[in-house]
Parts: structure tokens; sequence; C-alpha cells
């Protein structure tokens, strides 16, 4: 599929479903693009469609399914949106390009020749309780334990909305959770967890047991 150049063209790619409940035009939108005019649009459509399905149908269909709907905060982002972004830091906050290829930049592989996909997302069910306890490590231990194919987590303050990636790369599978938002139980941000850390393994239980009860989602 070549990068869409008429409107046509660019409402059959919105239109490419990607799983059971995401279309490639969940994806799309930019505040970046709007503000700055740049189109988001891949260069690479087939390759951002492959890594899309991959990281809807493995991990944002099996969060959805078990705690109810997400919300897409930002996703795909243009080789070009993505570098103004970059270029203009401070006020976007984007990694430079070489740093996002196979995240957000979903239609550009990674150095070592692997696709990925990264999306932010907020689990509507899970504000209320963040709210009230400003908690996020309930919900980062709890995709932890359950979303096998998650490749990493970065959470942010505003209803807990978090990066969260899918890698072609079994190397970064469940790499690391990482957060700008102090930990509650250490004060501290950073590092939840990483591959060589002790608290990496078993059972997180504990920490997501009370929002689930209060959630309710589909599938406790």
């Amino acid at each position: 599929m070549r990068s869409p150049q008429t409107v046509k063209a660019l409402e059959e790619l919105g239109r490419v479903r990607l799983s059971k409940n995401f279309f490639m035009r969940d994806f799309l939108y930019s505040e970046i693009s709007q503000i700055e005019s740049i189109p988001n649009i891949p260069d690479d459509p087939d390759l951002a469609i492959a890594a899309g399905k991959n990281l809807c149908q493995q991990v944002l269909e099996p969060i959805q399914d078990a705690l109810g709907r997400i919300s897409i905060r930002s996703a795909f982002r243009s080789s070009a949106v993505n570098a103004k972004g970059a270029e203009n830091k401070n006020q976007y906050n984007c990694a430079k390009n070489e740093s996002n290829y196979a995240g957000h930049i979903w239609d550009v592989r990674d150095a070592n020749g692997y696709m990925g996909a990264t999306a932010c997302i907020v689990v509507n069910s899970f504000i209320n309780y963040y709210d009230k306890t400003a908690d996020w490590t309930g919900l980062a231990w709890w995709i932890h334990d359950h979303i096998d194919k998650y490749s990493s987590m970065e959470f942010f303050p505003k209803y807990a909305a978090f990066n969260i990636g899918w890698s072609e790369n079994p190397q970064l599978r469940k790499s690391y959770i990482y957060s700008y938002v102090p930990n509650p139980h250490t004060g501290k941000k950073g590092y939840l967890t990483r591959k060589d850390e002790d608290n990496y393994h078993g059972s997180h239980q504990q920490f997501y047991e009370k929002f689930i009860a209060e959630l309710n989602p589909v599938n406790k």
C-alpha cells in the first residue's frame, strides 16, 4: 500500500481494522500534526498496519477485555511529525526519531530491524481509583502479571495515562515499567521494575487486588 495522497486513500487507510475493536483511524490523531500543519500519515502504511495489528491484538484488546474501555491519548506519529515534536522537545515532549522508530513511529523498523508500535492510553475505569489514591502501581502490576506481550510501560500524571508498547524483538518483551509520577509506596519517580530487578518475577496481586475489586471489570 502506498502512502495516501488523496482523501479517499486516507479514508481507506483509516478504515483498516487492526483488531476487533480498533481501526487505524483511532491512532492517527496528533495535536502536533494539527498545530504544525504536518500530515500524520505513514510513509510505509503496510508496516504501520502490521505493527499496529500486533499492538492492538496482543496488548490493547486483552487490557480492554479485562478492564473495560480504553481511550487513545496519542499513538502513531509520522517521522515528520515526530521530528517536529523532538525539535520542540520542551513543548511537545517527543524523543528523537531514532529513539522512536518501532515506538511511536510505527512505520520504521528499529536499529536491529524489528518492527514495533507504541500508544499512550488511558484505562477509563481506573481514573476514579487513581484520583482517590494517586496510586498508578496497581494498574502497572496488573498489566505486568496478565499481559505477556507488552514491551514497556511509562506512566504520566494526568489520568494515569501511560505509553505501552509491543515489539517484535523478544529481548524487549516486558522489559521495564517507568513512571514520571512518584510511586506512593516509595515516594520516588523512575523505574518500578526491570528484568534484572528482584521484584520483576512472581505475582504482584497485593498491589492491584483492591482496585480490581472496586473496578468490577468484565473478567476479574
